[in-house]
């Protein structure tokens, strides 16, 4: 497995910030290769994407959500294996640190390849600035929200 961590500061009020993600369907118009996402049930998303020229669908599973604080996932089918968290944490009333952390399993000579030379993390990267300047440009005004939790440390469901 890889690993791969990122941050970025945006300027908004955390629950801003924790609601526009939750909006999973809008992860096309910053997320470069992300073709599409399908929010199936609260905790189950089903993606589209088309890297390099490689696409793939595949589903995953929302593992953990608490508002304001974190999202977690994990792959549950299809071929790309992944799991990650985004944390969100307050730096002032206006600001907020949105943190990424990814662990997949690079597929093939060319994933593997592009690993290794850091693409996925300038992806990512690039990913989180586009997310950036998304919730920035819009005024601070989050498309949505999903407010429940999911799961936890005690391994609870939806509540």
């Amino acid at each position: 497995m890889s690993q791969v961590e990122e941050s970025v500061r945006v300027e908004v009020p955390v629950h801003t910030a924790y609601n526009q993600w939750t909006q999973f369907e809008t992860f096309p118009e910053f997320m470069e290769g992300v073709e599409r996402i399908e929010q199936r049930t609260d905790t189950l998303t089903h993606w589209v994407t088309n890297i390099g020229g490689v696409r793939r669908e595949f589903d995953a599973a929302i593992t953990e959500q608490r508002p304001d604080e974190r999202v977690a996932w994990t792959t549950v089918d299809g071929s790309a294996r992944q799991a990650g968290v985004v944390t969100f944490h307050r730096i002032d009333d206006s600001s907020t640190k949105v943190m990424l952390q990814l662990d997949f399993e690079p597929e093939g000579v060319t994933e593997t390849v592009g690993d290794r030379l850091g693409l996925v993390k300038r992806r990512v990267t690039g990913d989180l600035h586009r997310f950036k300047e998304f919730i920035e440009e819009r005024g601070g005004r989050a498309t949505g929200a999903w407010r429940g939790e999911v799961g936890g440390p005690e391994g609870g469901g939806l509540s």
